[in-house]
């Protein structure tokens, strides 16, 4: 007998629906997997089997093929254990009713017959709603998950038995009832707040300005001046993030496998520091079957990548084209997958290798050769994609001590929450969603300076020789500059403050 039922493969962090069709014929006891799967899924039969027989069914001993449709996909991972198991139930007439060919079916087995988590639901179920299946049969600690996809059933296993229960009654009181909005996926921990930054009134403007442009940062400084803690409270001033935005992002941390059994979807911006001994594939993303890496976990939030010049030439390079088009492409002889790199690029860096060159009381003990070869670990063309080059003073000792209250960073994320807000109204038929992402004729019309301001811009192009990307992200900053102060035109005051902060 033949028994079909659906299921998904993912493809980056998207999912395209896979058609699990299982043969139960007489013959000699084979178990055979077609259509592209990978060693995983091939040693699907031995965790099938133990399952069904300790789920309390008899295991068919005749020939059984299972075919993975469309073929020309690969197929990974053990989330096909569970439609493969009921396919092999239904078609040997175990199960009361047949397999249900409307019900995408996902989820991992133990040998006891368990259904364990599977990363990628999310995008499994936004499959599913796509292609216009009413209901998804997950794992129960996934349930929360799937749930985040509005106008689909969620039907919750917890095991082999459970499941074959639940196709031979698909009552609507045994559907997933989940908390109205799904609760976050990980409890971020709680960043640090600006008023505890003493002094840097300079780095503190300038990240202000990086979180309402989505703009990239460097910070230079000795070590002890702030420049980690500053980075830390950077994603504290960031507005929250949109459903759609929330969406993308927990489909990000599924693929990856970082979401924890039970949780819904992630609504604070991700915050990741990736050491500087990571590989350039961790860094970036790929591998054989290609995954996010830290740049994408890192999608719609900040990438901090301190100690800046010890991170791999290689890794390092490897940023420069997803940090200008927002995206990492990954091609392989199979298929191309792309991940979202949305990021805020936050950079720091010591002067120099000992750390105090230029420090007021600490001498220096690095021969200018080796300063030279400390800074060119950073090449040009890095360089030339981040906006806002700040350097980070030594602080004295009274500023440390003084007890007067700063800013916090309630009162900066609601000037940058309402920069932003400037910024989506403003150009919605661009596609760019800050003012990082103006391009070409958006950026010549939406950032236009007067008249002082081009000619400020034009003196400093012609006396510092700044290339043409070097020109387009001043006016991308000074844009966002403009929208801080509430200003409809580019001034030469904002030319100049973007000036300052290239400069830098």
């Amino acid at each position: 007998m033949l028994a079909t039922l659906l299921s998904a493969v993912l493809v980056g962090i998207d999912a395209r629906l896979v058609h699990v069709e299982v043969d139960v014929s007489p013959g000699l006891p084979t178990f055979t997997v077609v259509g592209l799967p990978d060693a995983i899924v091939r040693e699907s039969r031995d965790r099938v089997r133990t399952a069904i027989r300790n789920s309390g069914f008899e295991f068919p001993w005749q020939h059984i093929t299972i075919n993975l449709a469309p073929a020309d996909v690969r197929k990974e991972g053990a989330a096909y254990d569970l439609p493969i198991a009921l396919g092999i139930l239904a078609a040997t007439g175990a199960l009361s009713r047949r397999a249900p060919g409307d019900v995408l079916c996902v989820g991992s087995l133990s040998l006891d017959g368990a259904v364990r988590p599977t990363g990628g639901i999310l995008p499994f179920a936004m499959a599913a709603a796509r292609g216009g299946v009413h209901a998804v049969m997950v794992p129960a600690a996934n349930a929360a998950e799937a749930s985040a996809v509005s106008g689909l059933g969620v039907w919750p296993v917890a095991s082999l038995l459970d499941a074959t229960s639940l196709v031979s009654d698909l009552r609507e009181e045994r559907r997933y009832r989940g908390a109205a909005a799904p609760a976050a996926a990980v409890q971020a921990a709680p960043h640090p707040d600006f008023a505890e930054v003493r002094g840097q009134p300079v780095a503190r403007r300038a990240l202000e300005v990086a979180a309402a442009g989505g703009h990239h940062v460097l910070l230079t400084g000795p070590p002890g001046s702030g420049k980690t803690m500053m980075a830390r409270s950077l994603a504290g001033i960031l507005p929250p993030l949109s459903r759609e935005e929330s969406l993308e992002v927990t489909s990000i941390h599924s693929v990856a496998g970082l979401l924890p059994a039970g949780s819904g979807l992630i609504a604070a911006r991700p915050f990741r520091a990736p050491h500087h001994t990571i590989s350039d594939v961790a860094l970036v993303g790929g591998g054989a079957h290609p995954r996010p890496g830290e740049l994408s976990l890192a999608h719609g939030g900040v990438l901090f990548l301190d100690e800046l010049p010890e991170f791999e030439r290689r890794a390092l390079e490897a940023l420069r084209q997803p940090l200008e088009e927002g995206r990492v492409r990954i091609a392989r002889a199979a298929a191309t997958v792309e991940f979202p790199a949305l990021v805020t690029l936050v950079g720091a860096m010591n002067p120099c290798p000992c750390g105090y060159f230029g420090h007021p009381l600490r001498a220096c003990r690095c021969a200018p050769v080796q300063r030279e070869r400390y800074a060119a670990r950073i090449s040009g063309p890095l360089l030339d994609r981040i906006d806002l080059c700040v350097e980070v003073p030594w602080v004295p000792p009274d500023v440390l001590v003084d007890e007067r209250p700063q800013e916090g960073s309630s009162a900066m994320r609601e000037r940058v929450t309402v920069a932003r807000a400037r910024q989506a109204s403003r150009q919605p038929e661009t596609g760019a969603a800050t003012n990082a992402r103006l391009t070409g004729r958006a950026l010549r019309t939406l950032a236009r300076p007067d008249a002082e301001g081009r000619a400020l811009l034009g003196a400093a192009m012609e006396r510092l020789a700044l290339s043409g990307r070097a020109h387009d992200r001043v006016l991308r900053v000074a844009r966002t500059i403009a929208d801080l102060a509430g200003d409809g035109t580019v001034g030469a005051g904002h030319v100049a403050e973007a000036l300052q902060y290239r400069l830098g």
